[in-house]
């Protein structure tokens, strides 16, 4: 029978073959061998187990266990870091907007303090525009799907805005958002779309302009010819019934070139006498003319900033197109306003040009603004307003040249000009003028020739189209000129090398053949030393007067080009061979 139990032990034992310690259980029961004997002796039954991976199992468990609170707390500590360190802001709130918390980025980001976020609405933060895309994100987070990444614009506590990249899951009570300030990325990218906004602009106008230029050149030979002939018929008849017809037909050539004038200038081909001017002096001198040009109800103010840099443009195009500015400014004030005419200096670094073609553009400039308190523009009128022909006028109320003619003077002027207009808030116009370094002064008495200078005096002029050859040359006949013709530069060079007499050359620029009208008064000058020379042309011909060549711009009334050709011959009134 079995006596008292020896239970249940735990020990280790050393194997004595590798050292090792193993863990041993052993269960046993203690029997007498003989309960009727004399003393008998005890046996004992039982079984030893090892249990060493258990024992080390335990001991893991048990280690665990004292350890799991600690690394709780660490990691928790490393999310409660995370959270206060995170330069990108976090978010949790419920499926209704509701915000449960967010971390102190919102503060260096946005302005707003946990205090200020805690328990309100993030919609009420989200930008008006952006609000109905955030709503639809936030019905798919509620379906269970991740945003990836998604942008709105969140209100600063100061008013702006700022761009947020979000990421975002859901749970089955909260939203958890991380959101990075993309604000930065998204302005370099708007920049870069204007750019290239710019760069198509300025090529497309500069497309524009030479398809004008060209088709400007041969109308303005259409237009001389026309006024030639209307001066010699008129010279020629002395019916009076035909003096009022002849005086409308002139009427109508001097439209036609002041259109051909407004190409041009957008063209930047004009034929142009840039001299230094003082804006301030030019426009206080134009303010009657403005007044005219404008409506009893519109105010006309002037703000001029101290000690403005003279710019260098053609002074004729310069009134123009403060008129043409003008004149737009009061059709966009139906009801009446004020049309403010500013100007200041402005210094230009790297990069800081805007407008069209404004790339590049660095220095001294003058900037002169014109901001009408008008109707003002939408962005697609804006983007097409210095396009030649477009007009937002009634039929025969404009022609569309206008700021064409603007954009031109800019550009020859050596700056830019854009549009700052919004629907209902008027119109303002800027134009960057470079600064000149001459000094602005009086222009000088024309010089008078005599008239037995003129009697006989011998020209030489080159001209290829016959219209314009054949009117002019009777013309110049008539008056007492002696006319030698020639329709190319090629066919005036023998002339100008022979033994005739000839006082003066007069040529056209542009002409077929090898040589310019320039090329030719080059070669005139070095074959008749002291010929005087004119030319004539509907381009820019810098060159020309760089190089002391008087330019008669076409097309020129007969007057004009007698009074041009005296004066010239007056200078060198000597003979040549």
């Amino acid at each position: 029978m079995p006596t008292d139990g020896l239970g249940y032990v735990e020990y280790r034992i050393l194997r004595p073959d590798n050292g090792v310690v193993r863990w041993i259980a052993r269960r046993a029961q203690a029997f007498k061998r003989d309960e009727d004997g004399d003393g008998g002796g005890v046996r004992v039954l039982g079984a030893c187990y090892d249990i060493t991976d258990r024992r080390c199992a335990e001991d893991a468990l048990r280690t665990l266990n004292a350890t799991l609170e600690q690394r709780v707390a660490e990691r928790t500590a490393d999310r409660d870091r995370m959270w206060r360190l995170s330069t990108d802001i976090m978010l949790v709130a419920r499926f209704d907007g509701t915000i449960g918390a967010v971390n102190p980025a919102w503060t260096a980001l946005l302005g707003w303090r946990e205090a200020d976020l805690q328990g309100a609405v993030f919609l009420d933060f989200v930008h008006p525009d952006d609000l109905d895309a955030t709503v639809a994100e936030v019905g798919r987070l509620q379906s269970g799907l991740t945003t990836l990444r998604f942008e709105n614009r969140y209100r600063h506590k100061d008013g702006s805005y700022r761009w947020i990249s979000w990421a975002a899951v859901p749970d089955d009570r909260f939203i958890h958002a991380v959101g990075r300030d993309v604000t930065a990325r998204k302005e370099a990218a708007a920049a870069l779309r204007r750019a290239e906004d710019q760069l198509r602009q300025a090529q497309k106008m500069e497309a524009v302009g030479q398809l004008t230029g060209g088709v400007a050149h041969d109308f303005n030979n259409l237009l001389q010819a026309l006024s030639s002939c209307l001066t010699m018929i008129g010279r020629r008849s002395a019916e009076p019934r035909l003096a009022p017809l002849l005086e409308a037909g002139m009427q109508a050539v001097d439209r036609g070139a002041k259109l051909v004038q407004q190409l041009m200038g957008f063209a930047r081909r004009d034929s142009l006498r840039p001299e230094p001017i003082d804006v301030r002096d030019r426009v206080l001198g134009m303010a009657g003319l403005l007044e005219r040009a404008l409506r009893a109800d519109i105010r006309l103010e002037t703000r001029f900033a101290p000690g403005l840099h003279p710019i260098e443009v053609d002074p004729t195009q310069f009134e123009l197109a403060l008129i043409n500015m003008a004149v737009n400014a009061r059709d966009a004030m139906p009801g009446g306003g004020t049309l403010t005419i500013e100007a200041e200096n402005r210094t230009l670094g790297p990069g800081e040009a805007t407008g069209l073609d404004g790339a590049g553009l660095e220095g001294e400039f003058l900037l002169l603004a014109v901001a009408d308190t008008g109707t003002g523009m939408p962005p697609e009128v804006v983007a097409r307003a210095f396009d030649p022909f477009f007009t937002t006028k009634e039929v025969g109320k404009g022609s569309g040249l206008g700021l064409a003619q603007v954009y031109g003077l800019a550009r020859q002027a050596g700056g830019t000009v854009w549009i700052e207009s919004r629907p209902g808030e008027g119109t303002r116009i800027v134009l960057l003028l470079r600064a000149g370094t001459g000094i602005p002064r009086a222009p000088a008495a024309p010089i008078q020739a005599a008239a037995s200078l003129v009697q006989g005096a011998r020209v030489l002029m080159v001209e290829d189209d016959p219209v314009v050859g054949s009117s002019v040359a009777a013309a110049l006949e008539e008056s007492g000129w002696t006319v030698l013709r020639a329709v190319s530069a090629d066919e005036a060079l023998p002339l100008l090398a022979g033994d005739e007499r000839i006082d003066l050359l007069f040529s056209d620029v542009v002409m077929p053949g090898r040589l310019s009208g320039i090329d030719l008064g080059r070669e005139a000058t070095f074959l008749r030393p002291g010929l005087p020379v004119v030319l004539t042309t509907g381009y820019s011909e810098d060159v020309a007067r760089t190089e002391g060549i008087a330019v008669l711009s076409k097309p020129y009334r007969i007057d004009t080009l007698l009074q041009t050709l005296s004066e010239a011959l007056a200078k060198k009134p000597s003979p040549q061979r």
